[in-house]
């Protein structure tokens, strides 16, 4: 199964990526922006749903749960623009679960 992405954006370049999530994380101290946000562990992925690249920590923005793919945004200033929060210390956020692939 592979999956097909259509990225409209009003951005020059596109930093989404597919990623499939394999973990939480637990902190006991945040900086403020996170306070409240839930952190995944995710593992960037190809269209064929193979590794491609190391795995990063994200801000989960649409409740994803472990083994989910999803569609991440890795960019700063994107990212705090999809949290609202500009001064906000967000590198990674999930801004979307992939429901299903094309054969």
């Amino acid at each position: 199964m592979s999956f097909r992405v259509l990225i409209k954006t009003s951005r020059k370049s596109s930093n989404m990526k597919l990623a499939k999530v394999i973990g939480n994380v637990v902190s006991t101290v945040k900086t403020e922006s996170h306070h409240g946000c839930k952190l995944m562990v995710v593992l960037p992925v190809d269209t064929d749903g193979n590794p491609a690249g190391d795995s990063i920590i994200a801000v989960d923005g649409v409740n994803a749960g472990i083994g989910e793919t999803v569609l991440i945004v890795e960019e700063g200033g994107s990212a705090r623009d999809i949290m609202r929060n500009p001064n906000g210390a967000y590198d990674t956020v999930i801004v979307g679960i992939v429901d299903e692939g094309i054969n």
